[in-house]
């Protein structure tokens, strides 16, 4: 329900040439009660003062000089391009030409030369009235809208941090610090942007890759953390890391979920075949899981674990190297390698940890 106060306060333009007509218009608004009129005779001015003063009606002639009524008509619907133009034509023109011509132009009614105070002022409420409905419907969609997306947002935001604090639970069973997973993000999405992924897909990679270790939970800190070479038994404990992982995120349609679960289960795989859990080979491997493949073994050689002190760089690199088109996509390797430094960069600004290696050091097979 409208009020009758809202009716009296709406916004109304007047656009005539002739100021005989706008100051007759004025005074039967006037004596209605109407509170909230713009009068305007040039109609250069109108398209601006419209945006500016955003009328709930427009009185407008037709026959002007400069821009006539269908000029105008024309540049109102460029203004109202998610709505209608609020439109009463003011004529003396009693043709059907002219008024269809109006109404396909825009117009929503006619008012005709010269006027009728009761017949103007009707035709004026019937209009406001469908206009102020319509700008309450309109507003109420942008508020839900607005919620709608803040929702959304919301969502996606929990969503991210159970995905992160899940991923730094798995990682502080060997990884007091948990930087692993933060250098794990940045790098992953650094060789995505190299490769030619999208801004979606890097951003993607940036908030899935942290979960490549959550399977982790499931692993015994006896093999977990053991400082020395596992057995074959132990070994073989090891590797369902993977498919842990991916049990845990198994089950969802979120494409967030989904890009997680792949990487927990195949950033072990390797090119030619030889990998775990699914012995997976080349393209069959996801390009996420290529990709977190190669820094996570860049990451796990330069870093202090129970097991091992850190690789150098350089010794890193000439592993990396070795492992082109073996372990490693070999396009994604070359890419690795001519950006190393920025790699480097990464690794050095995410961890304290010392960069010398022992001169006995033994490369571990969880390294690789």
């Amino acid at each position: 329900m409208i009020s009758e106060q809202k009716i009296l306060n709406a916004r109304i333009m007047i656009i005539d040439d002739n100021q005989s007509n706008v100051d007759l218009l004025k005074d039967i608004l006037a004596t209605e009660g109407f509170t909230s009129v713009l009068c305007l005779t040039d109609s250069r001015k109108a398209k601006n003062m419209y945006i500016a003063y955003d009328p709930e009606i427009v009185l407008l002639d037709i026959n002007m000089p400069y821009f006539d009524g269908y000029d105008l008509l024309e540049q109102f619907r460029d203004i109202e391009q998610s709505s209608y133009i609020p439109v009463l034509v003011l004529t003396a023109l009693r043709d059907n030409k002219t008024r269809i011509k109006a109404l396909k132009a825009g117009a929503q009614d006619f008012l005709t030369k010269p006027f009728d105070n009761v017949e103007t002022i009707t035709r004026i409420r019937n209009l406001l009235t469908v206009r102020i409905l319509h700008n309450q419907v309109k507003n109420q969609n942008t508020i839900l809208e607005k919620k709608v997306q803040e929702r959304t947002i919301e969502l996606k935001e929990t969503r991210l941090e159970i995905i992160h604090r899940l991923g730094r639970a798995a990682e502080y069973k060997d990884n007091e610090t948990g930087a692993h997973i933060i250098r794990i993000g940045k790098m992953s999405s650094l060789l995505g942007k190299l490769s030619g992924m999208s801004e979606e897909q890097v951003d993607l990679l940036l908030n899935t890759s942290p979960m490549h270790d959550i399977g982790k939970i499931g692993i015994p800190d006896s093999v977990l953390l053991k400082p020395g070479k596992l057995d074959a038994e132990e070994w073989k404990t090891m590797k369902k890391h993977t498919t842990i992982g991916a049990s845990l995120l198994d089950g969802q349609k979120s494409g967030l979920i989904i890009s997680a679960r792949q990487i927990a289960l195949t950033h072990h795989e390797k090119w030619d075949g030889t990998g775990y859990p699914n012995g997976k080979k080349g393209k069959e491997i996801p390009f996420e899981g290529q990709i977190v493949g190669i820094v996570d073994v860049f990451d796990a050689l330069t870093s202090k674990r129970p097991y091992k002190d850190p690789y150098p760089m350089e010794k890193a690199l000439s592993i990396i190297k070795q492992e082109r088109g073996r372990h490693f996509n070999p396009e994604l390797t070359d890419l690795f390698i001519k950006h190393f430094h920025s790699f480097v960069s990464i690794k050095k600004a995410l961890s304290s940890e010392n960069d010398i290696v022992p001169e006995n050091f033994i490369l571990s097979e969880r390294d690789r």
